[in-house]
C-alpha cells in the first residue's frame, strides 16, 4: 500500500529542481510518474517566474531574461507563496538579490527591485482622495507649524545610494536613456497613487527626512527642522508643495 502523500513533501519537491519526485505521485496506471510531475513542476515555476517578472519589469530587463529565470528559480525554491493571489508573490526578492553571491558586484539592484515592490504597493493600494492644496490657505499662519498630515495609503518612500529613479525611468518607462543614467547620484523618492495612475517623485535635498517625520505623524515644524539639520539647501517651500501636489497626504490634522 502507497504511503499518503504530504502537502509539505509534494510542495518541497515541486518547488525545488533538486529534489526527487515524492514516491507517492503515480499514474493513472498506479506506476510513478515522473514525467508528469516533471511537467507540472515547470509548468508551476514558469508560472511563478512570470508573475515575479511581472512584478519587476526593470530588474527583469537589468538582468536579462535568461539570468532573471535562473534567479527566480533560486528564489522560488527558497521562498514558496503563501498566498493564491500572484500579484503579492515577491515581497522578500529584493533582499534575496541584496544576499545573492553572484550579484554583490551589482548593489543597486536591490533598491531597484524595492522601488517596483513600493510601485506594487501602491498601485493595489486602497483607493482614497487626495488633500486638496487649497486646505492649506484655510490655517492661520500662527498655526502652521503645529499642524499634521495624515498619509494616503499609497504613499512610500525609498532612499538610495543609487539612482534609483532614474533607472526605473530608463529601463520601465522609457523616459529616458540609459546611458544618461549616473551610477554616482543618490536619490530618494516619492510614490504615490492620488488617482488612477502611480506617481513618482524624485525628492529634492532634505525631502527624504521632511517627508519621513510629516508621513510619521511628526508636526510640520517639526519635520522642517529635521531636513533642515540633514541639508543646508532645504527648501519648505519646495518640499511643502511637492508633498501637497503629488497628492501623498489625505488630511490635515
Amino acid at each position: 500500500m502507497t504511503e499518503p502523500l504530504k502537502n509539505s513533501e509534494f510542495g518541497a519537491a515541486l518547488l525545488n529542481a533538486g529534489h526527487q519526485m515524492p514516491a507517492g505521485v503515480i499514474g493513472p496506471d498506479g506506476a510513478p510518474a515522473p514525467k508528469r510531475f516533471n511537467v507540472y513542476r515547470n509548468n508551476v515555476v514558469v508560472s511563478l517566474t512570470e508573475a515575479l517578472a511581472a512584478t519587476y519589469p526593470t530588474l527583469q530587463k537589468l538582468l536579462g531574461e535568461e539570468y532573471f529565470a535562473a534567479l527566480a528559480r533560486e528564489y522560488i525554491g527558497k521562498y514558496p507563496p503563501k498566498s493564491p493571489v500572484l500579484i503579492w508573490y515577491g515581497q522578500e526578492l529584493a533582499d534575496f538579490v541584496e544576499s545573492f553571491p553572484p550579484l554583490s558586484t551589482y548593489p543597486y539592484l536591490a533598491d531597484v527591485a524595492r522601488f517596483e515592490w513600493a510601485w506594487l504597493q501602491a498601485y493595489h493600494a486602497a483607493d482614497q482622495v487626495a488633500l486638496d492644496p487649497a486646505a492649506l490657505a484655510e490655517i492661520a499662519a500662527d498655526a502652521l507649524a503645529d499642524i499634521r498630515f495624515r498619509a494616503h495609503a499609497a504613499t512610500h518612500l525609498l532612499t538610495s545610494s543609487w539612482p534609483i529613479y532614474d533607472l526605473l525611468q530608463a529601463n520601465r518607462f522609457g523616459a529616458c536613456s540609459p546611458e544618461d543614467v549616473d551610477m554616482k547620484s543618490a536619490q530618494s523618492v516619492l510614490i504615490t497613487r492620488p488617482d488612477i495612475e502611480v506617481v513618482i517623485k524624485p525628492l529634492r535635498s532634505g525631502g527624504h527626512e521632511f517627508f519621513s517625520a510629516l508621513i510619521n505623524g511628526e508636526t510640520l515644524g517639526l519635520a522642517a527642522g529635521v531636513a533642515m539639520e540633514k541639508s543646508s539647501t532645504f527648501d519648505l517651500s519646495a518640499n511643502l508643495s511637492d508633498a501637497l501636489e503629488s497628492g501623498a497626504f489625505v488630511e490635515i490634522l
